[in-house]
């Protein structure tokens, strides 16, 4: 018989269940071994998927605790009653997920870096060039499925230098250009589809910070000073906002 939460263990490995939904899921799979057992042969395909693209490669041990958690014959499992055995799984699910999780940041803050970099490499790094967000924003328009707020940075040490389209994981978004004292910054705006949400350890030059506001996920990144990215991702978020 097919459990009625098996249809949602793709949803929760790739972090796209709301708060609640999570909750009741990880609290089904503590007590149903069935779905322990679905969810964690789920992560070993996308694990073994990771590493064929030759980023991301699993650790022999944990492969091994997944393969013989998983094995349909009679293993250590064997003779422990549902529940412990269903907890066991979960344990091991829950490590593998904040794997997935930190690799998915990681690789993620990776392609923003090239991004920012590629953009400042380029003699056009933006399509529109203003520093006047009534200029730029409507630029925006009709090319994106979302708007946003630009913050008015006069009297503060920002220059709006102009924007551009940019994909990333497939989706369309919004990269901004801003300079502060000869250092500049990317800002980054798409749809809040679930991604990673975190940016973890990236290249020891830039600063980097993200959030979501009004359905959309913001990130900056840039060799400013740490204290100047929150400066303006404190204004970028009055100005989503207002």
């Amino acid at each position: 018989m097919t459990c009625d939460w098996t249809a949602k263990l793709d949803r929760y490995l790739d972090s796209e269940l709301s708060g609640s939904e999570l909750k009741e899921l990880e609290a089904h799979l503590v007590t149903c071994a069935p779905c322990a057992a679905g969810a964690l042969s789920r992560l070993q395909a996308k694990r073994m998927n990771q590493a064929a693209g030759h980023r991301f490669s699993a650790r022999p041990e944990f492969r091994l605790k997944i393969e013989q958690s998983i094995r349909p014959k009679k293993s250590l499992w064997w003779g422990i009653p549902a529940f412990a055995t269903a907890a066991a799984l979960v344990l091991i699910l829950i490590s593998g997920v904040i794997w997935m999780q930190r690799a998915r940041s990681e690789q993620g803050l990776a392609e923003l870096a090239d991004l920012h970099v590629s953009a400042l490499a380029s003699p056009n790094p933006v399509d529109v060039v203003s520093s006047d967000r009534h200029t730029v924003k409507p630029w925006f328009q009709g090319k994106l499925p979302f708007s946003f707020n630009l913050p008015e940075l006069q009297n503060t040490p920002f220059t709006l230098i102009g924007g551009r389209l940019a994909y990333f994981q497939q989706s369309p978004g919004a990269h901004l250009l801003f300079e502060i004292r000869k250092h500049q910054i990317s800002v980054f705006i798409f749809q809040n589809r679930g991604e990673a949400s975190q940016l973890s350890r990236g290249k020891p030059a830039f600063s980097s910070e993200t959030w979501t506001e009004g359905g959309l996920r913001y990130y900056i990144i840039g060799d400013a000073a740490a204290s100047d990215i929150h400066a303006l991702s404190e204004l970028l978020k009055n100005a989503a906002r207002s």
